[in-house]
């Protein structure tokens, strides 16, 4: 009887070098805060991996239980259930330390300051570290919608791989996420970058560069006129919240919607679309910067337009 050669099967596969490798199975993040929670939810839910970077295991800590709290109320709510909730949290994990990014496909910048000096300073820096540890392939994006990523890119070595995307995660069913190419942007970077959008199941809205992109520059100008309107007496925070709501459709009335984004978001928008364009359009209104001097943010500090309970749920 011969002798029965046993050969692995693996022989007859492709080599690891020739496997197609999944376009994007793994994101990174870099700032893990309300926006970052909810990107990397809006991500992880697609069955992909993400790596977050925080500044401390302190943050790091604060932005997974968030996180859980918001897993939750999904399950309140939505009809998850507890072993989805468990299988999209075992896709996100947080990390100190942009080393952590190395194998990223696509890495998005998320991270919060609070002058215009601040934002394009730090941005910059957060784009150089990214650079030192991923691919020259791996594409690198901005969430800012107020800063040109041509600005942020510039001093990169492969700034073709550099876009911005706009989640808008206020709205976390809204089905679109604008997409901008900057003067270095590769039209490879910007297809590829096309096609993680339509993979997360949102529509590509693509944008001409500029501050403020279309979603930002007509909103605050909305919560501008309101309140001019209010502080003119023309009509009651309440009845000009309704009106937008039962008039024209929207879901939330433009003082609701700036309460939920948060007041000192609105007016860091309003000033850099000042600074950039000079329209007094987007100077931001004394009403506005009122609340935000009393540290009245909205429903993230229980107090803003209208007042919230520690859930967010607005009561009066």
């Amino acid at each position: 009887m011969s002798d029965i050669i046993i050969e692995s099967i693996e022989e007859y596969g492709l080599s690891k070098k020739d496997r197609p490798k999944q376009l994007f199975s793994k994101v990174g993040l870099v700032g893990c805060g309300i926006v970052g929670q909810n990107i990397a939810l809006m991500i992880s839910s697609k069955e992909l991996e993400v790596a977050f970077i925080e500044l401390s295991e302190e943050k790091i800590e604060q932005a997974i239980f968030r996180i859980e709290n918001e897993l939750d109320h999904m399950i309140d709510h939505w009809g998850m259930t507890p072993g989805e909730k468990r299988a999209i949290l075992s896709r996100i994990h947080g990390f100190v330390g942009y080393e952590n990014l190395k194998g990223c496909d696509l890495v998005i910048e998320a991270i919060r300051s609070k002058s215009r000096e601040q934002r394009v300073s730090c941005r910059k820096e957060v784009f150089k570290n990214i650079e030192k540890y991923v691919s020259p392939e791996a594409i690198i994006a901005t969430n800012s919608t107020t800063i040109a990523i041509t600005e942020l890119s510039s001093e990169l070595e492969n700034k073709h791989r550099c876009v911005s995307l706009h989640f808008l995660t206020t709205s976390p069913g809204a089905k679109m996420i604008e997409v901008v190419r900057g003067l270095y942007t590769s039209d490879e970077a910007y297809d590829r970058v096309c096609k993680f959008v339509r993979m997360l199941g949102k529509e590509v809205i693509p944008v001409e560069e500029s501050p403020g992109l279309i979603s930002v520059r007509l909103f605050v100008a909305l919560v501008n006129e309101a309140c001019e309107v209010l502080m003119e007496g023309v009509g009651t925070k309440e009845d000009i919240d309704k009106t937008m709501r039962i008039g024209l459709g929207l879901t939330l009335g433009p003082l609701e919607l700036a309460d939920k984004v948060g007041l000192d978001k609105v007016v860091r928008w309003m000033d850099n679309l000042y600074h950039e364009f000079g329209d007094i359009k987007y100077k931001a209104s004394p009403v506005i910067k009122k609340l935000v001097r009393a540290l009245q943010y909205g429903r993230i500090s229980g107090q803003g337009f209208y007042k919230y309970d520690e859930k967010g749920k607005k009561i009066s």
